[in-house]
């Protein structure tokens, strides 16, 4: 508490700290809800994970360039809950910045939003609140002035992942090309690489737009109040300019899936019809201000993107000798290579039911 306490005290906070208790069981940042007392808000004190998040200046830069602009959008038209409606970044007592380096650690301070909730439920439901929520928070930043970077640079860029693959191939480096199977599954992700790799080219011929994108679209990355309606959607530390697939797709690959991404099981993967059409409604009805034809028509494609992408990158883990997903057994990442390329499978199989439904929209 003394040290936490010590951090807070660089922070312009109101108030006097009473109690600093752990939040949440993010995996990423540690984080703690800070009580004042009297009529003082509360905050959230979050550790920055900068072996992730390399650059802490651009990282916060984009957040408050992206919560200023909300805020203005919001206020323009007429909200009267902002405190509640979107996230505000406590400064620093002598500096404007938003974040404070105790010469180990990086830490930020916001403002705790009271009486909110957030859910782990993936249902039809859900899904259509977040289609709607993560849709109208592009279209929010769709005119945003300021010039955003990427905190996680090339994150979803597929023509990148190619190349990884490709060159884990090429090293070999723990000998796993000789296994028969790792064989098949390479020959199968090969025979659609080029076509997996067209947001890249349409981007490069001017036909495809990058937009500012949440990147991390999962149903509790969104705030609900008591009623059940969305207040705001939170995690902006992803934040950056990408494909509108990075969105949608990125929510589809795990919330349409019948099974976690890990089952071994490859004939319980199914892509969920039901969930597709839901998020791509609520998705569609608060995006469709600012979607390019180009960009809805290619909706289904993102849909199988994130599949295709998160199977290269479990393989080619897999065959430099896993080091970068944390595995429980030594099949683990292969284990998860059969079930993406199973959900893409599924997926492509029903790509004429998905632009059908996308068109009907």
């Amino acid at each position: 508490m003394d040290n936490l306490s010590n951090i807070l005290s660089h922070f312009a906070l109101k108030g006097d700290v009473i109690s600093v208790e752990p939040l949440g069981n993010g995996l990423i940042n540690d984080t703690y809800k800070v009580t004042t007392g009297d009529s003082f808000p509360d905050y959230v004190l979050q550790r920055i994970n900068n072996a992730i998040f390399t650059d802490v200046d651009l990282l916060q830069s984009n957040i408050e360039a992206v919560t200023r602009h909300i805020r203005k959008k919001l206020l323009a038209e007429g909200e009267k809950d902002i405190t509640r409606k979107v996230l505000e970044f406590i400064p620093l007592k002598d500096s404007p910045k938003t974040y404070y380096f105790d010469s180990q650690k990086y830490w930020r301070v916001s403002v705790f939003i009271p009486d909110a909730y957030t859910y782990e439920t993936v249902n039809p439901e859900y899904s259509y609140y977040a289609g709607k929520a993560f849709g109208q928070f592009e279209a929010m930043l769709a005119d945003i002035p300021d010039k955003l970077g990427e905190p996680i640079p090339d994150f979803h860029n597929m023509e990148l992942r190619s190349r990884q693959l490709k060159e884990a191939v090429a090293s070999d480096r723990v000998g796993r090309m000789a296994e028969g199977e790792v064989q098949e599954i390479l020959a199968e992700l090969l025979k659609y690489d080029k076509e997996m790799c067209k947001a890249e080219r349409m981007y490069r011929e001017g036909k495809l737009p990058k937009r500012i994108c949440h990147c991390d679209t999962k149903v509790n990355n969104m705030l609900f109040d008591a009623s059940g309606q969305v207040l705001c959607v939170i995690d902006l530390d992803t934040v950056m300019p990408s494909f509108v697939f990075s969105d949608f797709g990125d929510f589809l690959r795990t919330a349409a899936n019948t099974v976690a991404e890990d089952d071994p099981d490859t004939a319980a993967v199914d892509f969920r019809m039901d969930i597709f059409e839901a998020f791509s409604k609520g998705y569609i009805e608060s995006a469709s201000a600012f979607l390019t034809s180009v960009e809805k028509e290619n909706l289904p494609y993102g849909a199988l993107l994130f599949p295709y992408m998160q199977a290269v990158r479990f393989f080619a883990d897999y065959i430099n000798g896993d080091t970068y997903y944390k595995i429980k057994y030594p099949e683990h990442n292969l284990v998860r290579t059969r079930n993406q390329v199973a959900l893409f499978k599924s997926a492509l199989s029903k790509v004429e039911r998905m632009q059908s439904f996308i068109g009907s929209l």
